[in-house]
């Protein structure tokens, strides 16, 4: 299963530029190694990433150590529940000395746009980005902005702390290609972040690639090869979110209320390849569909109330359809 498309030039040059990048995260992030998966399928996908934990888990230094990586344009934006959309997008101005309207462009055109506890910000506000996301453009005063050609959005939420916060619809969800939670690191890794502060090793650096090795990556990514029957494998796990009663036991199936979109599947198709380039590999595996199967459909998979009353994780139905689905 080889892909004739992408020679062994182009596969050694993308793998010298992953080690880069992957060399760069665990010298400045201690552990946390399936958000590091999860901002390098985001980067080579040119996707967006919801990332959720409890504060402190260095949700924020991950999206600037990517950043200072590739040595990217990086914009902050803190959530708010009196953030407005013209905060994010930008916004027209009068200007009374030339008697006309002129444009600012808000910190939305950055190549990396950290919306730093999205749930914060009003439905209306979160509705902003959008147009920015899909369309990778924004719209002021009837004109439309271009966004950077590299435009990746990684937002982090709180699971845990509810009030003043707004629950993030399912169209706004479904703009992230991937949804990654983190946990706690063991005590090994926290002594390790300790000793790494004590000895500044955290400080920025020069930048290890640029954004045309991004890029370059970007346009490998859509020469990776995947068969027809991954493909269909891909669909068949998608499908059986709509019909769980059909796939899995009926118990842990009356807990699911809503299945993926067909933009679960192109998630699938755009992560599993960008997964297969980290793992150096100019082709795709179902064992790299099962590993951004999480990530794909934990924020696409709508459970009912009783799925929390209950203590069943979206994890489990998911693991349990991949269980259930033949891999080819």
């Amino acid at each position: 299963m080889e892909n004739t498309n992408i020679t062994e030039e182009e596969l050694k040059k993308s793998n010298a530029i992953v080690k880069k990048i992957s060399d760069y995260y665990t010298a400045r992030i201690v552990g946390q190694k399936n958000l590091q998966s999860s901002l390098l399928i985001a980067l080579i996908s040119n996707g967006h990433v919801l990332v959720e934990s409890v504060p402190g888990l260095a949700k924020t230094t991950a999206a600037k150590v990517l950043t200072e990586s590739c040595g990217g344009k990086f914009s902050r934006i803190q959530c708010t529940p009196d953030l407005l959309p013209s905060d994010i997008i930008g916004t027209q101005t009068y200007n009374a000395k030339n008697a006309e309207f002129e444009t600012k462009i808000g910190p939305v055109c950055a190549n990396f746009v950290l919306l730093d506890e999205i749930n914060r910000s009003s439905s209306k506000t979160q509705s902003a980005m959008l147009e920015a996301m899909q369309e990778r453009q924004v719209s002021i005063g009837g004109e439309i902005f271009k966004l950077p050609e590299i435009f990746i959005v990684i937002a982090t939420q709180n699971p845990i702390e509810q009030e003043g916060t707004y629950l993030l619809s399912e169209a706004q969800q479904d703009r992230f290609i991937i949804k990654e939670t983190l946990t706690y690191p063991s005590a090994e890794e926290e002594f390790e972040v300790l000793n790494r502060i004590e000895n500044m090793v955290f400080e920025k650096t020069e930048s290890v690639v640029n954004l045309s090795h991004i890029k370059y990556l970007q346009n490998l990514c859509k020469k990776v090869y995947m068969d027809e029957t991954i493909k269909k494998y891909i669909v068949e796990i998608v499908q059986a979110t709509r019909e769980v009663t059909k796939v899995i036991n009926v118990e842990l199936a009356k807990y699911v209320v809503g299945g993926a979109s067909t933009r679960a599947s192109i998630a699938f198709m755009e992560a599993s390849k960008a997964l297969a380039l980290i793992n150096g590999r100019s082709y795709v595996t179902p064992d790299d569909v099962k590993d951004v199967a999480q990530g794909v459909l934990r924020h696409r998979i709508t459970l009912s109330f009783e799925a929390v009353a209950d203590g069943v994780a979206v994890e489990t139905v998911i693991n349990a359809i991949l269980y259930a689905i033949k891999a080819p």
